[in-house]
């Protein structure tokens, strides 16, 4: 009978276990299915935000006209041959070194947005200003609404552009507002900045136009 005793706390221990790791996994926030690793990312539309999905979640919503999510692609492209001068990027009222540009389809506009310590930040974007970069730079017309964005460092040393799914671009606003500190932002939040976009050089590869003329 002891054994038993021992037996029994030892199941429910396991099971507490058991429904811990359960309730701790990551699960689709549209039917609650489990997610692994590398799972599928919707886009809210209208809240702005990205939806952790499962493979059947995001063919159903992400294919129904109208929808109400969007499937965020994986892809990262560089665009080493991107033209924008320094009275270009003046024109686009940008007040920082890194900012984010997508096709919003509810306000029917490109939208421009940086990031800061209070998180993404909108910036005025004229219509002749993104007109001027899209006749510059055809790419830009491959470029999905509201999941994909064109995303812009300028460093001292050299300037950075990538077409990147939009929960990359919140990725880094995150990891800026998180590791800020004091005015100037403090040297984390530069390693991280540098250390995101290492790893953006290390995942992205050339866009098709620009890999045709290499």
């Amino acid at each position: 009978m002891p054994s038993l005793n021992r037996d029994t706390r030892s199941l429910g221990i396991l099971q507490r276990f058991v429904k811990r790791k359960s309730d701790s996994e990551e699960r689709c926030e549209l039917c609650s299915a489990p997610l692994r690793g590398g799972h599928q990312h919707l886009w809210e539309i209208a809240k702005r935000q990205a939806v952790c999905s499962c493979d059947a979640c995001a063919i159903l919503f992400s294919d129904q006209s109208g929808p109400r999510f969007r499937r965020i692609p994986r892809d990262i492209r560089s665009l080493a041959a991107f033209a924008l001068s320094d009275e270009q990027w003046a024109s686009l009222n940008i007040p920082v070194d890194v900012a984010f540009f997508y096709r919003d389809t509810n306000a029917g506009r490109t939208i421009a947005m940086y990031p800061s310590p209070a998180g993404a930040t909108e910036s005025a974007l004229t219509f002749d200003s993104w007109t001027e970069l899209e006749n510059d730079n055809t790419v830009l017309a491959t470029m999905q609404p509201d999941v994909e964005a064109l995303l812009v460092r300028r460093g001292r040393a050299a300037h950075k552009h990538y077409l990147v799914p939009i929960d990359e671009c919140y990725r880094l606003v995150g990891l800026i507002r998180m590791h800020w500190r004091g005015l100037s932002g403090g040297s984390e939040v530069w390693i991280e900045i540098n250390r995101f976009f290492d790893d953006l050089d290390q995942r992205a590869r050339p866009a098709r136009e620009e890999a045709a003329h290499a």
